[in-house]
């Protein structure tokens, strides 16, 4: 189950993907979710496949070619599922292993990694889908219980410490680097665990969004597990 007594209005469950994919975000709801609880082993998947650096890919032909037991198998048949379901609605999912994310270090005072609370933004109108079947779980932030990092007065000082133009393009150089899609959680904010095997569809940031975008992270990897993550 999960926890949405902090979720403020933005979630909405659907039982089905046709749900998912065609139930409009409107009003505070910047999250849709299809709820399940899926069977199988994913723990086999994670060991089985050969990993490469601190994040691997999995690709559909490997994905087939895994020598799985039973409970296995019933994995994979639901991973790829919700890939073909996924192409078929005209995205690209990628199936990855994760170890951990590479940490931004660049600015020690403004990471702007996926650990960080952070909007998607897109020119054309996308959303953002992603589920965890195995590992620790994305999480996501009540937009009233988030602020902008720019606008956080220390930090705004520091960023234009590294900018050396003129005013007028000081809000330019913000969307560049980037640094205006990260975000902090308030003093008692609740994030909200994202949870395993549901399929998320999160809004983001495109010209013809109706609602704001969905604040969202990585998770710190607490667990010692390597996640298994669908995202697109």
């Amino acid at each position: 189950m999960i926890d949405l007594s902090h979720a403020e209005n933005q979630i909405q469950s659907v039982t089905n993907f046709h749900d998912l994919v065609t139930t409009p975000f409107q009003g505070a709801i910047n999250a849709i979710c299809w709820t399940r609880k899926l069977t199988g082993d994913f723990s086999e998947i994670v060991k089985k496949v050969a990993l490469s650096g601190n994040i691997t890919t999995i690709e559909q032909e490997e994905l087939h070619a895994l020598q799985l037991s039973e409970q296995g198998q019933l994995a994979r048949d639901i991973l790829l599922h919700d890939l073909e379901l996924l192409q078929a609605h005209g995205a690209s999912p990628i199936l990855n292993v994760i170890k951990y994310y590479d940490r931004d270090e660049t600015y020690p005072f403004f990471p702007t990694d996926v650990y960080s609370f952070h909007v998607d933004r897109s020119p054309i109108p996308v959303d953002t889908f992603l589920c965890t079947y195995h590992g620790d779980s994305s999480e996501i932030l009540p937009n009233s219980q988030g602020i902008q990092k720019v606008l956080i007065p220390e930090l705004r000082d520091e960023l234009r410490k590294l900018y050396h133009g003129p005013d007028e393009g000081f809000e330019s150089f913000l969307s560049e680097h980037f640094f205006d899609l990260h975000y902090q959680a308030k003093p008692g904010a609740h994030p909200i665990n994202l949870g395993l095997g549901h399929l998320w569809r999160l809004a983001t940031d495109h010209p013809e969004s109706q609602v704001p975008p969905c604040l969202h992270r990585a998770p710190k990897e607490k667990s010692g597990q390597n996640r298994l993550l669908l995202i697109c």
